[in-house]
């Protein structure tokens, strides 16, 4: 994630002849099989997979947790001309029960805004759709919406910001302020359970 770092590359050819795909396609996967790289580094993305809570199988427009990562890697990503937004397939894997046909039903408050990424293809366990009319995809950091506190949250985000400032010769602007939600809740939560489940563990051995 972009707050823990940045991205990784796994080339299969390069790992133990044993170590399946599967392996490599989850978190703890990337860490131990991956090669992280920096964010100068060149290399061409062609597919990126996102995760949506609902779709709509007309534009392609989608919502996500609410925290934004799919838009900043696209836009990290366009800037530094490792993605062609025109050119690159985005996918969702979803149940159909999240394929969402009117946008009126989409959560309240909802609106796809100049920085959300639209899908191309919609995968179910039932079916495959292709968007018809897709709604156009971003390029870019939109600098004027990112909060203080994000950019003080991701260490990659603010070199991007700082080199193209150098760059470029300006001030790029910040958008307005936001509270993050806490980093560590999920993590908080799992240790617990796993110390109940240990506890509980020990207590039947000494029965």
């Amino acid at each position: 994630r972009l707050r823990t770092g940045f991205f990784s590359t796994i080339k299969m050819s390069d790992l133990p002849s044993l170590v399946k795909v599967d392996e490599c396609t989850n978190s703890k996967g990337v860490v131990k099989w991956g090669t992280p790289i920096s964010l100068n580094e060149k290399y061409t993305v062609d597919l990126v997979i996102v995760g949506s809570t609902g779709v709509c199988p007309r534009t392609g427009a989608r919502v996500g947790k609410g925290e934004g990562f799919a838009e900043l890697e696209w836009g990290i990503l366009t800037a530094q001309g490792n993605l062609d937004p025109e050119k690159c397939l985005v996918v969702t894997t979803v149940h159909d029960c999240q394929v969402i046909d009117d946008e009126k039903d989409m959560p309240e408050g909802w609106k796809l805004t100049q920085h959300d990424v639209p899908v191309d293809v919609i995968v179910t366990p039932t079916r495959v759709i292709r968007v018809p009319n897709r709604a156009p995809k971003p390029s870019g950091v939109f600098w004027d919406l990112l909060s203080p506190q994000k950019l003080a949250s991701i260490r990659v985000l603010r070199q991007l910001k700082q080199e193209t400032e150098a760059e470029m010769g300006i001030s790029l602007p910040t958008g307005p302020d936001e509270i993050l939600p806490p980093v560590a809740s999920r993590n908080s939560k799992n240790k617990k359970n796993n110390k109940r489940r240990q506890g509980s563990s020990k207590k039947q051995k000494q029965q």
